[in-house]
C-alpha cells in the first residue's frame, strides 16, 4: 500500500506542476504588451558619452520600435539569435573593444526586450545611451 501511495502522490504532483507551467505560459501570453495598431508619435533621445544628446520625434503606424528606427536610419546592427544587436545609433558606433555598447531605455528603465520586440504606443519616450562594461 505504501508504494501505491507514493506513486499516486508522484502522479498528483506531476499533474499540478504541468498545470502551473501551462497556466504561467497562458498568463504571460495574455498579460504581455501587445502591439497597438494605428498612428503613433514617439520620441527617441540619443545620449552620447560626452553627455550631449539629440532628440528625434517620429510619426508611425509601426508596431515595434525596431521597425521605425531601422526605416528612419537611426540604428544599425547585426541579427543575432536574440534579435537585432544594435552597434550604431545616429551614426555613432559603440566600440566593443573599449567595452562600449548601446543600451535602450524605456521610460527611464532598462528595456525589458530587444529593440525589435519593443512595442510602441502613442506618446512613448525611448532613450539610447552608450554604456561601458566594467
Amino acid at each position: 500500500m505504501n508504494k501505491n501511495k507514493r506513486i499516486l502522490l508522484a502522479v498528483i504532483l506531476t499533474v499540478v506542476l504541468v498545470a502551473l507551467v501551462v497556466g504561467g505560459i497562458f498568463l504571460y501570453n495574455h498579460l504581455k504588451d501587445k502591439p497597438v495598431e494605428g498612428a503613433k508619435e514617439i520620441t527617441v533621445t540619443v545620449t552620447y558619452t560626452d553627455g550631449t544628446n539629440d532628440e528625434f520625434t517620429y510619426h508611425t503606424d509601426a508596431e515595434y520600435l525596431g521597425e521605425v528606427l531601422l526605416l528612419e536610419g537611426l540604428i544599425s546592427g547585426s541579427e543575432s539569435e536574440y534579435g537585432l544587436f544594435v552597434d550604431t545609433v545616429n551614426g555613432v558606433y559603440a566600440d566593443a573593444s573599449k567595452g562600449e555598447y548601446w543600451m535602450l531605455f524605456v521610460g527611464g528603465e532598462y528595456a525589458p526586450t530587444g529593440v525589435d520586440q519593443t512595442v510602441i504606443n502613442d506618446g512613448d519616450a525611448f532613450e539610447w545611451k552608450i554604456e561601458v562594461y566594467n
